[in-house]
């Protein structure tokens, strides 16, 4: 069975890029950083290419019955500015939320970066993180007020 780093490794062979990939654990994650002269091919529009890269390793890595884990796939950094950028919007959110009592409604995310803002509001006193159902990629975060329980507010519910 190949690594998930061999399995990058051919595949950006097979686009002709020049690249070096460097590893690097992280929790229950697997970091593939891509180190190129030409970031903006492999990252793509709205980072669509990378995602798409990412995905792919994702499936092939995992296809033996010993899975990997989660395979993060990054070029240049470039996933780690958005995490930054992604939550100072939530956060921004997040006040909206707070100030207007009213549920507020994220751009369409991809599971990355859902998973980034369902941590950041999982122990939240104030503001809870949903999102739909289904199978779709790009999907919507809602942004709600935490309902409170009668006994830990000291109010009753109305």
């Amino acid at each position: 069975m190949e690594t998930p780093r061999e399995i990058l490794e051919m595949i950006l062979g097979h686009l002709g890029c020049v690249f070096d990939v460097t590893e690097e654990n992280s929790g229950d994650s697997l970091i593939l950083q891509i180190h190129t002269k030409d970031p903006g091919r492999l990252i793509g529009r709205d980072g669509r290419t990378l995602d798409d890269l990412q995905f792919l390793v994702n499936r092939l890595a995992n296809l033996e019955e010993d899975e990997v884990g989660r395979i993060i796939v990054d070029v240049e950094g470039y996933r780690e500015e958005l995490h930054h950028i992604l939550l100072e919007d939530v956060e921004k959110a997040a006040d909206r939320v707070c100030k207007t009592g009213r549920p507020v409604m994220l751009q369409p995310l991809n599971s990355y970066d859902r998973r980034i803002v369902h941590n950041r509001f999982k122990q939240d006193k104030h503001v809870m993180s949903v999102s739909p159902n289904g199978q779709h990629r790009m999907k919507q975060i809602t942004l709600k007020p935490r309902q409170q329980t009668p006994h830990s507010s000291g109010q009753t519910p109305t």
